[in-house]
């Protein structure tokens, strides 16, 4: 591993960055200590069924808390999505549309809307936690600084691309490179760093919140040498959308798609095995953070989520690869919530719960006032066991410009209505249709309340979109 110094200048602001929002932390180191912890593991463009690799993590957190059925991303993309978690807002609340770099996205979008200054880790820096960020940050981070609000940095150099071996980091205000030994695969770096982190933490008396953010299974999905063999020969599923025979009824950019043929089958399971394979040093990170929780005895008072950003296609509707499309294989996540007071082995299968949900649902943990910015809800009454006297029917999808022109959507429990750009439009019953194999537009029209509840999902915000979802 070589070490490179940023300019002393650069090191100098993140000093007194630091020193003028540790300035503002409690002094009452038991009063800090009774608050909870948070460790909040993001992986990488995982599938909802992509779970099924990881027995490890199934048994430290699913067993061991609560799995949620119906967890969706709304702007399924990378920096799209870690920018709805880090503010608890919709796409177009927080200003980041897309991952390309600019006015509207990237890392250039998330600090011109101020979202640096304002988001989970600094509100909770300023109520005394100790906060980590170790892994991925937002895409087209270029390393330069470490944002304020963040006790420890640890984030990935341009992230929106490079591989599981030789890629930088930021360490705090020093560059470091990492290698090609075995000892450099990324996730295995990124769970020691996470573990210091814990034990430091514990050792200081203060309440921490880390959140992880690994590369797996992002392509390359490079599997860490000891976990190549794994799952050699695996294949991906093959559910009826697998290879649609049909898709006279999908928009244009799907309805030019060829049939995949034998080579791209073998390409997509190729891909999957890889994938399956990188997941397995996540699902050692898990497992290892759990345990390093267990022996530092904060176990009783800490809350471990695990989730993705977005999720991924595998030639479902003949789609070989990609991501930032409003099919349930782009939106629909794995939620797996464990602490104190959650039922171990609980599952929640009927409510809607959303990435916008994550901020409102620490702060309320943690008993700190949630900005009014904040779209999203608290999954607290929820996690506790508790009836929720009203809760979401709908939710907001938005995205596109990748793979599609934009689009907004509205989804329910069991139908689903997406408007793209140039009036091309989609419509699923998904009680009846869950693998969105029959679009019923233009045969069938949109209701008029999913019509009236998408344009206010749309320009909702704050307080406002919990009642447009809620339908009132």
């Amino acid at each position: 591993m070589k070490k490179f110094v940023l300019p002393l200048a650069a090191v100098a602001l993140v000093s007194l960055l630091s020193l003028g929002v540790s300035g503002s932390m409690p002094q009452d180191a038991e009063a800090q200590t009774a608050r909870p912890n948070f460790v909040f593991i993001l992986a990488d463009d995982m599938r909802k069924d992509d779970l099924q690799y990881m027995p490890k993590t199934r048994a430290v957190l699913k067993s061991k808390g609560m799995s949620f059925q119906r967890a969706f991303v709304s702007n399924p993309a990378c920096c799209l999505a870690r920018a709805t978690i880090m503010r608890g807002q919709y796409s177009h609340n927080s200003g980041v549309m897309n991952n390309m770099n600019g006015k509207h996205g990237g890392w250039e979008a998330y600090k011109r809307y101020g979202n640096e200054k304002r988001n989970v880790a600094t509100r909770l820096n300023r109520a005394g936690y100790r906060t980590g960020l170790i892994g991925k940050y937002i895409n087209g981070y270029n390393g330069s600084k470490v944002p304020v609000g963040w006790d420890k940095w640890f984030a990935r150099w341009n992230d929106g691309s490079g591989g599981y071996f030789n890629y930088d980091v930021n360490d705090n205000g020093t560059r470091r490179h990492y290698g090609a030994q075995d000892s450099d695969y990324a996730t295995d770096v990124l769970s020691r760093e996470t573990r210091a982190f814990i034990e430091s933490s514990v050792a200081a008396r203060k309440p921490f919140f880390a959140y992880v953010a690994p590369k797996a299974p992002h392509e390359p999905a490079t599997p860490a040498p000891r976990d190549e063999h794994t799952y050699d020969g695996l294949n991906a599923s093959r559910p009826p959308s697998f290879n649609e025979k049909n898709i006279s009824d999908k928009p244009p950019w799907v309805r030019n798609l060829s049939r995949l043929s034998d080579a791209d089958r073998a390409r997509i399971d190729r891909r999957h095995e890889r994938r399956a394979e990188s997941l397995q040093a996540l699902d050692d990170l898990v497992a290892g953070v759990v345990n390093t929780i267990k022996n530092k005895g904060v176990m009783g008072k800490t809350y471990i989520f695990f989730t993705s950003d977005n999720g991924w296609n595998e030639g479902e509707h003949r789609i070989p690869s990609g991501k930032q499309r409003p099919y349930e294989e782009d939106i629909h996540m794995p939620l797996l919530v464990r602490g104190p007071g959650i039922a171990a082995g609980s599952v929640t299968s009927h409510k809607m719960v959303l990435n916008t949900d994550y901020f409102p649902t620490i702060m309320d943990l943690a008993g700190i006032r949630k900005p009014d910015y904040v779209d999203g809800r608290s999954l607290r009454r929820i996690l506790k066991g508790n009836r929720t006297p009203t809760w979401r029917t709908a939710i907001l999808l938005e995205g596109g410009r990748l793979h599609s022109p934009s689009f907004s959507g509205i989804r329910t429990s069991d139908r689903k209505y997406v408007a793209y750009d140039g009036g091309k439009k989609e419509l699923y019953n998904l009680g009846r249709d869950p693998y969105e194999l029959h679009n019923r537009h233009p045969a069938a029209k949109p209701r008029p309340w999913q019509v009236s509840r998408l344009r206010a999902l749309k320009n909702c915000s704050g307080a406002g979109c919990q009642a447009a979802e809620n339908g009132r």
